[in-house]
């Protein structure tokens, strides 16, 4: 699969990398474009002020510019929290794309969003103060009524980012167990 791997509030943290080498290790071509042009941030605060300092528009310009060279191979867009809502948007917005791996994170759904079956795999925290329980219910079936076939694996006890051990949220079980089923749907996309 061709996959493009966008990153979370905190920039192309060196867990982006490893997260794009184990996918490329499983034998798939992985692209992580950087959104914050070199920045990165220790603390979710700091990332999402400078993320609004970019704001909405440019940032999913700096996207599509990244994910361009590359759509016409039939992308799967995957992404971690921010990064998350960026491929989710892209993804439903690109006719040629093949899946959607949701790590952390969701995002608005444009009313007029419309996708033949395209598979959706959400990993999330549970609770995750970022994604509450009745957004995740309202995003569910709002996916649902896109088109989209939608899966979500919820991780009892994990922080938001717990994939990244190099944050306080890191949960190595559900980080393991996260990977597994990933790379488990990424081969039935092929």
């Amino acid at each position: 699969m061709n996959i493009m791997l966008f990153h979370s509030t905190y920039g192309l943290r060196p867990a982006v990398r490893e997260a794009a080498d184990r996918l490329r290790a499983a034998g798939h071509e992985v692209w992580t474009p950087d959104l914050f042009e070199g920045r990165t941030f220790d603390g979710v605060e700091a990332g999402m002020k400078f993320n609004e300092g970019i704001g909405k528009e440019e940032l999913l310009k700096r996207a599509v510019l990244a994910a361009a060279p590359y759509s016409e191979r039939g992308l799967v867009y995957a992404g971690f929290s921010l990064g998350a809502s960026v491929a989710q948007t892209l993804a439903l917005g690109d006719e040629k794309a093949r899946g959607l791996l949701l790590l952390h994170g969701t995002s608005d759904i444009a009313p007029n969003a419309q996708v033949d079956g395209l598979p959706v795999q959400l990993h999330v925290a549970e609770p995750d103060p970022f994604e509450p329980d009745d957004w995740l219910s309202a995003w569910y079936l709002q996916m649902g009524r896109t088109g989209a076939d939608v899966e979500v694996y919820r991780y009892a006890g994990a922080g938001h980012l717990y994939t990244d051990p190099g944050l306080p949220d890191y949960d190595a079980e559900a980080a393991e167990a996260t990977w597994r089923v990933a790379l488990g749907f990424l081969e039935t996309l092929g």
